[in-house]
């Protein structure tokens, strides 16, 4: 789970490889000096430790993803859930809802999520 816990610049930097990939390593130096303004070192220094922790790889000079994007924000959110509320989706619910309210098209979505998933 420990994958899912990014530190601001490697959120930073996993947004702009998956924004961009299959992209040369060569090229994501380019994007991170831009961005960031990184020398080459620091770009390949994180791109190895996310390689390391299974997000993404770079094979011969091309840098893709291991995890995509939404899968990876979907382990973040049962991380956060785990965490923070032991689990449990009404617990979540329950203290979101506290605060905010839900539109109508917000309900209906919601709706529609459980519907799809409605175990049996």
């Amino acid at each position: 789970m420990e994958q899912y816990k990014l530190g601001e610049m490697e959120q930073r930097f996993a947004e702009l490889i998956w924004d961009h990939e299959p992209v040369s390593s060569r090229t994501l130096t380019e994007l991170c000096a831009e961005a960031f303004d990184w020398k080459r070192t620091t770009t390949y220094t994180m791109l190895r430790r996310l390689c390391d922790r299974g997000l993404f790889q770079n094979q011969n000079g091309t840098v893709s993803a291991l995890l995509s994007k939404s899968d990876f924000q979907a382990g973040q959110g049962e991380q956060f859930l785990n965490d923070t509320f032991d689990g449990s989706l009404p617990q979540f619910f329950a203290a979101f809802t506290r605060r905010n309210k839900l539109s109508e098209k917000e309900i209906n979505e919601i709706q529609r999520l459980i519907d799809e998933h409605k175990e049996g």
